[in-house]
């Protein structure tokens, strides 16, 4: 698992930056209703998504929470007085607090099942009657797109997600939560490289392959021997799920 205060300072750069921030932004706003006020985005990072949803409106306010230090510094430094640094399986925040939740690619790194149930658990807590919670599912999927590299690396061992859409949407409805639409967006700027995968190896993006194992070494290998180690394969196409609550 990546140390998500070392991974501030590059996260951005290694993720998409901008681009990838305004997609996901505007795929959020999609099922964010136009009288939304209140705003919480749990597990906010950097706040690169965080800001772009806070400016997109006239008299939206939005709140950002993340529990790793870097991260909500930076956050804070992009929306001053609006970033809380709090886990989101117990967000510091009265019952019905806000209008609209949003957790973008928070849920698949819960350490366990019981963990992403508590954060979607929380989300539908501090959510109002009637409001709209939106997040992110099968993250690892999205970044399957066919490629040369996902045929290396389909043999990986491979963990359960944790927002796999059908576990999230159960949580969801355990807590009063209503299906409510879902959407696509690309990840752009974001498509892989055999040599760009190679370093996310060895800096533990893939948890099952502990960087520095002889198995992690093998896919290395194995991912060196593709041709064009530089070219960009595709964007990954992410999902997100709307939910509302029951009034």
């Amino acid at each position: 698992m990546l140390d998500y205060d070392e991974e501030a300072e590059r996260y951005d750069a290694s993720r998409g930056g901008e681009p990838r921030a305004e997609a996901a932004a505007e795929a959020v706003l999609g099922f964010v209703p136009r009288q939304t006020r209140e705003l919480l985005d749990a597990g906010c990072g950097t706040g690169i998504v965080t800001r772009r949803l806070a400016a997109a409106r006239a008299g939206l306010r939005v709140t950002g929470v993340d529990r790793a230090p870097a991260m909500a510094r930076q956050a804070g430094a992009r929306l001053p007085g609006a970033v809380v640094l709090a886990d989101s399986r117990s967000l510091p925040f009265p019952d019905g607090r806000f209008d609209a939740v949003t957790s973008v690619w928070l849920l698949h790194l819960a350490p366990g099942p019981e963990d992403a149930r508590a954060i979607v658990a929380e989300c539908a807590r501090v959510l109002r009657p009637g409001g709209m919670y939106v997040t992110t599912v099968d993250k690892a999927a999205a970044h399957n797109v066919g490629s040369d590299i996902d045929a290396v690396l389909a043999s990986r061992p491979r963990r359960p997600a944790r927002d796999d859409a059908g576990l999230v949407t159960e949580y969801a409805t355990a807590y009063g939560l209503v299906p409510a639409g879902h959407a696509l967006f690309p990840g752009r700027d974001q498509g892989r490289s055999p040599r760009s995968t190679i370093a996310d190896l060895r800096r533990g993006w893939f948890v099952t392959l502990p960087p520095g194992e002889p198995l992690a070494d093998a896919f290395a290998a194995r991912l060196a021997a593709l041709p064009d180690q530089d070219r960009r394969r595709p964007d990954p196409v992410f999902t997100l799920r709307a939910f509302r609550k029951e009034e």
